[in-house]
């Protein structure tokens, strides 16, 4: 059945002319039975046919097609070619034309001509047997289905016009959402590998004074010495790691940064970063759980911008006496993160996808960030209300 409405869709032409073959066919009978003389009936059929092929090329030239009936209605009245089932034609077209909407003139010719129709028929054709007001009821009566038609074809083109403008403009704003999401990507990637390239600075630097000291004490004190070169092959390893990630984010182009680096949080600044919230008079509650230990560099960055953000959508869409609590987890093998509030939450197109509709690029950093480390997050309304969000950040770095 679909297909069969998709190939008449695509035939529209092919659809008003079996239409006009079913007009044709009654109003062939009408002309041959109802008119009297041979040039009557030629007359007749005349009209019929040229009535029929209106309506097969209406969609083609409606424009045209409404002077052709409207030329065949003076015909009518010119040749007492009397009202008959072909004049159905005439509805058809003024639809057709109300629908187009363009030119203006066709339409309002279609209105008028629709308008006129049934009174001139009358005078014509006087109705035997009837009253005045008779007369003026009925004439009426027949004007209302011409009326009707334009309403409808006007109705239905200001419809199409509607849908047509809500398309382009979900078409638009799609594109406006991918082009801001792309834009939070590219702006959360450099920030990410401006600060990885912070992280790594420290470790070279940190394996810089180290070589130093070990080149100093390698005469005087070996065991110093060793214990330093240590130091540099964990901190090099470290680094490499870093970089690695640091791969998948760099930027594209010029490459300079304007501005001072300052040093990267970590997670003992966390505690620091829940008192300042507090202060702002959000009650944060915060635990931390299991045996604390020395973090990656990486993972302790990402840790804190997760709660970072975190606190700042529990405040921004939380409400204004939303409580929130912080939990750090240390595993064996990773460092779990809950952040849970009781507020009202966010939307869902602020966490689907990290943020589908170009919105929520907070949670488009934080998944960022969770996938540079290896790790997973979770994001969403919990259970009673309120917003969850969980990380599980591994504290190996993978090699």
């Amino acid at each position: 059945m679909q297909r069969l409405y998709a190939f008449l869709r695509r035939h529209p032409t092919g659809v008003d002319a079996f239409w006009a073959v079913v007009l044709l066919g009654p109003s062939s009978l009408w002309a041959l039975s109802a008119q009297t003389g041979a040039v009557a009936r030629l007359t007749a059929l005349g009209v019929v046919l040229l009535y029929s092929l209106a309506v097969a090329l209406r969609r083609i030239s409606p424009a045209r097609t409404l002077l052709l009936v409207v030329a065949l209605g003076v015909v009518q009245l010119a040749l007492n070619v009397k009202v008959n089932p072909a004049d159905f034609a005439m509805l058809v077209i003024i639809y057709t034309v109300s629908v187009q909407g363009r030119p203006r003139w066709a339409s309002r010719l279609a209105l008028i001509g629709g308008i006129l129709a049934a009174p001139l028929a009358q005078v014509r054709w006087l109705m035997d047997g009837g009253s005045v007001v008779t007369r003026i009821f009925f004439t009426v009566v027949l004007s209302v289905p011409f009326v009707l038609a334009w309403v409808l074809g006007d109705s239905m083109r200001t419809r199409r016009a509607y849908f047509d403008q809500l398309e382009e403009r979900a078409s638009r704003l799609e594109k406006e959402r991918e082009a801001q999401a792309k834009v939070a990507v590219a702006a959360e990637r450099a920030r990410i590998a401006r600060e990885l390239h912070d992280v790594v600075a420290h470790n070279v630097s940190v394996m810089v004074v180290q070589a130093d000291g070990a080149a100093y004490v390698l005469d005087a004190a070996p065991d110093q010495a060793k214990q330093a070169l240590e130091t540099i092959s964990s901190t090099g390893r470290q680094a490499l790691a870093e970089m690695r990630r640091l791969l998948g984010v760099l930027r594209t182009g010029d490459a300079r940064e304007s501005g001072e680096y300052v040093p990267q949080p970590d997670v003992q600044q966390i505690e620091d970063l829940v008192e300042q919230v507090r202060k702002t008079g959000t009650t944060v509650d915060f635990k931390i759980e299991g045996t604390a230990r020395p973090l990656p560099s990486g993972v302790e960055l990402t840790a804190y911008r997760i709660v970072q953000e975190a606190l700042t959508n529990s405040r921004k869409h939380g409400g204004p006496d939303v409580g929130t609590s912080v939990r750090l987890v240390y595993f064996d093998d990773g460092l779990g993160l809950l952040v849970e509030d009781d507020g009202r939450g966010a939307t869902h197109e602020m966490y689907e996808d990290g943020g589908a509709d170009g919105r929520g690029h907070g949670l488009i950093g934080m998944r960022e960030r969770v996938g540079m480390v290896g790790g997973t997050l979770d994001a969403g309304p919990r259970p009673g209300g309120g917003f969850r969000i969980s990380a599980l950040l591994p504290l190996k770095t993978a090699h």
